[in-house]
């Protein structure tokens, strides 16, 4: 004869009703053995719970209880049909909620981590998406994340790394230069707002770095990857120097130090004064200093070498040339 479960001490049956209520919420309609067996207890403690529920509330400006204060269920679902189903809710809407322009900036921001392919559990996603609009001051105003080609391509990268299977693309290095790429995808990082593939590149014979915005015409082949993570140390670093890279000394704002961790080589940065260090770095060429300094303006100033300073000053000249300059002032 089965054993008859403890009987729950006061402190347990309020945990247990605490999560109860949210999990009825979130169903419109469940039935009295779904709810056992999702909290693993008897059906007839679930029953139990329900009548408790259906006596509980908050007292209106009468300090005492009437119809419109207590839960209530459809009472002949629960009876004639084990169903359950709140019909009214009590002391929920007086909770903060976001405002409408809150609730859609947050789902924008859901419906964009959907889409990438390391989100693989979009249920709990959508669940959390349907929640803010339900519980928003007002209608969330619609909103949609356009997709990109980095999309497309991260998602044929996360095929091909599951699968483990090559891939072959066009890719434009940091030089300008195109070249014809076979790689065992090994692992798919982002930083900042760009996402990077490190694999094992059949063309170098070594892991490589490649920016997934120079990539095209990218296909995944029927060839099983001959280099898989656990049998290759990948660099700490995401960007690793070569024999061939150029130093460049940079004056940098010693708080914009993280930032640039993954361009610095071993060589400690000296200080400068007034919360200012010197930082060496190291790029393939000095083209590549363009995109740094856009991103961190008045941050990072170029101090040496000369031709470095040459390259970003004649490429900040040329973009100032674009913009109509002001009339000069008349003299009286």
């Amino acid at each position: 004869m089965a054993e008859k479960p403890p009987a729950l001490q006061a402190q347990d049956k309020l945990a247990f009703l605490l999560s109860l209520v949210p999990y009825l919420m979130d169903h419109d309609r469940v039935s009295v053995q779904a709810v056992a067996e999702h909290f693993g207890v008897p059906q007839d403690q679930i029953r139990s719970a329900v009548r408790l529920i259906a006596v509980s509330g908050v007292p209106g400006e009468t300090s005492q209880y009437q119809h419109g204060d207590l839960f209530d269920i459809a009472w002949d679902d629960f009876e004639d049909n084990d169903q359950i189903v709140l019909t009214h809710l009590v002391a929920i809407d007086d909770t903060p909620r976001f405002s409408s322009r809150e609730a859609a900036a947050l789902i924008a921001g859901l419906q964009y981590l959907s889409a990438l392919p390391e989100n693989g559990d979009r249920d709990v996603i959508g669940a959390l998406m349907a929640k803010l609009s339900r519980g928003s001051s007002g209608s969330p105003s619609q909103v949609a994340v356009a997709g990109s080609a980095s999309d497309t391509t991260l998602a044929l990268i996360r095929t091909a790394v599951d699968e483990e299977r090559q891939i072959e693309f066009e890719y434009v290095d940091s030089r300008g230069e195109h070249e014809r790429r076979r790689v065992d995808p090994l692992r798919i990082e982002s930083v900042d707002q760009d996402w990077y593939l490190r694999g094992w590149c059949h063309l170098r014979e070594a892991v490589r770095t490649f920016r997934l915005d120079r990539m095209s015409g990218l296909e995944v082949t029927g060839e099983p990857i001959t280099h898989r993570a656990g049998e290759i140390t990948l660099p700490e670093r995401l960007f690793e120097g070569s024999p061939d890279d150029l130093t460049v000394v940079l004056d940098v704002a010693a708080s914009a130090m993280p930032l640039l961790a993954d361009y610095l080589p071993d060589a400690q940065p000296v200080p400068s004064g007034k919360g200012r260090v010197e930082a060496t770095i190291r790029v393939a060429h000095y083209h590549g200093l363009k995109r740094l300094v856009s991103r961190l303006p008045g941050v990072v100033r170029v101090v040496s070498p000369p031709e470095a300073r040459r390259v970003i000053a004649e490429w900040a000249d040329a973009g100032a040339a674009q913009y109509p300059r002001a009339p000069s002032a008349g003299t009286g």
